[in-house]
């Protein structure tokens, strides 16, 4: 049995945590940030392979200060069974983060901080804050969260590119409320897809980095550091029949880390870039049976249209055995490359055909089919339903220039009102609507109220309705 490591106490309530403070704080990347604060970096004691002197002193106690316990709570629901309701009171959870700016900001695992109502972040001095949720990668199981705090210890990214099997590594985290425990191992593996994570689109990426490094629920989001003490992995799951550690941990590697924190802290959103194709790994028998010259790679099932692979000219039968400078030998390399870019980006893809190699530049699209960079969707509920603020995307389409659309209908006010999914309410009583938690606003001071909404379709139609609220 897969479970992800976070401690759970009690049942997670959906109660929705709110996202603060997306935008930059004065520097573009993590990574960059990183640099400069680094100019001068300590020698390191020792190289990423085993020692003279094994000896985890030093960076132990580097990477428990830059390691955080997260306490989740979670707010009372009621829950259906199918057979009955019943109301479930408070719970909470319990995680780890590591620090990765000097000025707060947190990395740990989605399912640590995912529908919290309050989130509590501890110091290995025993500091404690209230933190907020900046952004959410359900696809990835990443998120990062801040805390109001300077001058902090942080830890720095190393390179999961440059991790090799057999390499000394460290766990360090808060396993069964264990603050600050640290645990030895080696990598036993990389690019592991074990199938935990889930997504409405398929849009998940697993290419874990797997260690014998102990770890147990309450590790979930903690630090996975090499001997130099730099970043390069976050735990996030284990192998176990037992719900404890039995012999195998999983992190997701520090270069998908990078890229998805840098996202959240931009963007609010991760960005994902895609190929557009259905993929399988090559083995031995695929290789008989589509007459393949080899027997390792990412074989191609079906090619999207209007997709970046299929402006490059790939097609289905195709192989690919590397991007850019990088060997892929299977589906979740290849999905870890593509993911550390962006839309827009510029990939070379190397791929076999009729036993012959080839390689073609490919620019990478995101979901929609462009190159351009998606926003984070804001949604709130407003009588039952679910209103959403409209992209810049939707506005240059429709020629608005704001609005919130109703994005999920439920039983309620507005489906006995006869409003449909997809319209966008820009005005209401002649007052234009900026925001979800505006518009909620407005609506709420409306009750009793004969109510003129003015809006559009997402076809181009303009419509207005005009309700008793």
């Amino acid at each position: 049995m897969l479970l992800l490591a976070a401690m759970v106490g009690g049942i997670i309530a959906l109660a929705g945590y709110q996202t603060l403070e997306v935008g930059s704080p004065g520097y573009t990347s993590f990574q960059e940030h990183q640099k400069e604060l680094l100019a001068n970096p300590v020698p390191v004691k020792y190289e990423n392979s085993i020692p003279a002197n094994l000896d985890f002193r030093g960076v132990s106690k580097m990477a428990r200060n830059s390691v955080v316990y997260i306490q989740s709570d979670y707010e009372s629901k009621v829950v259906n069974n199918g057979f009955f309701q019943f109301r479930q009171g408070p719970s909470k959870a319990a995680g780890s983060g590591v620090i990765i700016s000097d000025d707060g900001y947190i990395v740990t695992n989605n399912h640590v901080v995912e529908n919290a109502s309050d989130l509590k972040v501890t110091l290995n001095d025993n500091r404690s804050y209230e933190a907020q949720v900046i952004g959410t990668d359900p696809n990835t199981d990443l998120a990062l969260i801040k805390i109001k705090e300077k001058n902090l210890p942080f830890l720095k990214y190393g390179d999961s590119d440059d991790v090799e099997v057999g390499q000394w590594v460290l766990a360090v985290g808060n396993p069964f409320n264990l603050t600050s425990t640290v645990t030895a191992g080696i990598i036993s593996a990389k690019a592991r897809n074990i199938g935990i994570l889930r997504s409405e689109n398929n849009y998940q990426i697993e290419s874990f980095l797997q260690t014998d490094a102990v770890v147990n629920p309450g590790n979930s989001g903690g630090a996975l550091i090499n001997s130099n003490g730099e970043l390069i992995g976050i735990n996030t799951a284990i192998a176990s029949n037992t719900g404890s550690y039995t012999g195998y941990a999983f992190a997701v590697p520090v270069n998908l880390v990078k890229k998805v924190m840098d996202d959240l802290l931009k963007y609010g959103v991760a960005q994902r870039a895609l190929l557009g194709i259905h993929i399988t790994d090559v083995n031995a028998d695929l290789s008989k049976q589509e007459d393949l010259s080899v027997v390792k790679g990412v074989y191609v099932a079906e090619v999207n249209d209007n997709s970046s692979a299929s402006d490059a000219g790939i097609k289905k039968g195709d192989v690919i055995v590397g991007i850019n400078d990088k060997e892929v030998e299977n589906t979740s390399e290849l999905q870890e490359y593509v993911a550390i870019h962006r839309p827009g980006d510029v990939i070379t893809v190397h791929y076999i055909r009729n036993g012959k190699e080839k390689i073609v530049k490919a620019t990478l699209k995101n979901s929609s089919g462009t190159t351009r960079k998606v926003e984070r969707v804001t949604v709130a509920e407003v009588e039952g339903s679910e209103f959403s603020e409209i992209s810049n995307e939707e506005k240059q389409d429709l020629g608005i220039d704001s609005g919130v659309k109703l994005e999920k209908l439920k039983d309620g006010k507005w489906k006995d009102l006869g409003l449909e999914e997809g319209f966008i309410i820009t005005q209401v009583d002649k007052q234009k609507v900026t925001s979800v938690d505006q518009f909620k606003s407005i609506m709420d001071q409306k009750h009793n109220d004969r109510v003129v909404l003015l809006g559009i379709f997402p076809d181009g139609t303009k419509s207005y309705y005009d309700i008793d609220w």
